[in-house]
C-alpha cells in the first residue's frame, strides 16, 4: 500500500532530486539562507493557496521559541515555532492563539488554536485541538486536531490511537481515511539523543518518513520547554497530507514534551 501524491499541473510528476534551491540572495531576502524561502516555479494541481511551498520539500524543521518569561517564572504564554526547510530558509511561523486562563490552568492538555502563517503574515494552515483525554483508559475520547487549509476548509484530522504503551497516532484526509499511521517509542526521554516516532502507510509496514524530536542542548532541556522538531517525508506526498502531518508535530509536542518540571509543580490539573 502507498502513500497520497502530488500531481503537479501539467501532468508530470514532482521533480525529481532535492528540494528546490533559490539561487544567491542577499542576507534576509527570499531564498537566502536565513531568510524565506523563494516563491515555487512549480504548483501542484489543486493545491491550496499557501501550501505551494510544501510541495517543494521532503524536510521540515520546526523550531520552538523560548520565552524568557517562561523560562524564568513557569508562567506559561502563548508557544510560538519557526517552520524551515532543509536549508535553513523560513517558509512558515506559527503562533498559538489560547488564554491566559487556559494555558495556565490546563497546562500542557489544554485545547488551542494554532495560526500558521506565511512571510506576509497571511494564514494559510489553521490547527484546533478540542479538551480531550490522552489517558489509554477512555479510549472513546482521545486526542485529535483539526487540520485546516486554507482556513475553514478541511484538509485533514490527526487522531490519537487506542496503544497500551507506545504512542499512535492516524493521519487522515478529509474524509476521515486514514492514509498515514504514526508509531513512537515507548520511552518519551532520551538523554542527550533524539526521540523518533516513524511514519508508515496505512498498512503499517511501508516505511514513508519520520518525525524526530531533536535534542535541543542540556540547559534549553532542563529550563525550558522549547523544543525542536524535524520531519521527513517523500517530495510527492500530497500537500493537504504534508499539511496535517506538520500538525502532528505540534500533537506530539503538546502531549509528551511541552512540561517541564518547574511548570509541572506549578500547574493545576485540568
Amino acid at each position: 500500500m502507498s502513500y497520497p501524491k502530488s500531481e503537479m499541473a501539467g501532468g508530470g510528476p514532482p521533480p525529481p532530486g532535492a528540494p528546490v534551491q533559490a539561487q544567491p540572495a542577499a542576507a534576509g531576502m527570499p531564498g537566502a539562507p536565513g531568510g524565506w524561502m523563494a516563491a515555487p516555479t512549480q504548483v501542484p494541481a489543486n493545491c491550496p493557496k499557501g501550501l505551494e511551498y510544501l510541495a517543494q520539500v521532503d524536510q521540515l524543521l520546526i523550531k520552538q521559541k523560548v520565552e524568557a518569561l517562561e523560562a524564568f517564572t513557569g508562567f506559561e504564554t502563548n508557544n510560538k515555532y519557526e517552520i524551515l526547510n532543509s536549508l535553513g530558509q523560513r517558509i512558515f511561523h506559527a503562533v498559538e492563539d489560547t488564554c491566559c486562563c487556559t494555558r495556565n490552568c490546563c497546562g500542557a492538555s489544554r485545547p488551542f488554536d494554532m495560526k500558521i502563517l506565511n512571510n506576509q503574515n497571511h494564514e494559510v494552515i489553521h490547527l484546533s485541538r478540542p479538551l480531550r483525554c490522552s489517558s489509554c483508559w477512555c479510549p472513546c475520547c482521545l486526542q485529535k486536531v483539526t487540520v485546516e487549509a486554507p482556513p475553514g476548509k478541511v484538509a485533514g484530522y490527526v487522531c490519537q490511537s487506542w496503544s497500551l504503551c507506545k504512542p499512535r497516532m492516524r493521519i487522515e484526509n478529509a474524509e476521515g481515511e486514514t492514509v498515514l499511521r504514526i508509531k513512537g517509542p515507548c520511552c518519551q526521554l532520551n538523554i542527550c539523543g533524539d526521540i523518533e516516532f516513524d511514519v508508515y502507510a496505512p498498512d503499517e509496514e511501508t516505511y514513508v518518513g519520520r518525525v524526530t524530536k531533536q535534542w535541543s542542548g542540556l540547559g534549553k532541556e532542563l529550563f525550558t520547554d522549547a523544543d525542536n522538531f524535524g520531519i521527513s517525508f517523500p517530495l510527492d506526498l500530497d500537500v493537504n497530507v504534508k499539511a496535517t502531518l506538520l500538525g502532528a508535530v505540534f500533537l506530539l509536542d503538546f502531549m509528551f514534551f511541552e512540561n517541564n518540571t518547574k511548570k509541572d509543580d506549578k500547574m493545576v490539573s485540568c
